[in-house]
């Protein structure tokens, strides 16, 4: 048996995720809040607030195409501590 390395210890699919906003990036365009209602809400002006920075396994993909998706890359989905 040989031993796992760095690449098959922890895939992406299985590791924690955290979204993360860079506040100077980021215009409130509002379409991260319209592609993930479910963690992102919408202040009056369009600006993002992460209801919860973990993301559920359930919502792994839609988080991926939203931070994917914002035009200026202000949307971040980082691997989580632990």
């Amino acid at each position: 048996m040989t031993p796992a390395t760095p690449a098959t210890r922890a895939t992406p699919a299985t590791g924690a995720k955290t979204l993360r906003i860079d506040r100077i990036a980021c215009a409130g365009q509002g379409l991260c809040g319209e592609l993930l209602p479910e963690l992102i809400e919408l202040d009056e002006w369009g600006y993002p607030i992460v209801k919860d920075r973990s993301v559920p396994g359930h919502l792994r993909a839609h988080a991926r195409r939203a931070a994917a998706a914002c035009p200026l890359l202000a949307l971040h989905l980082d691997a989580g501590r632990g």
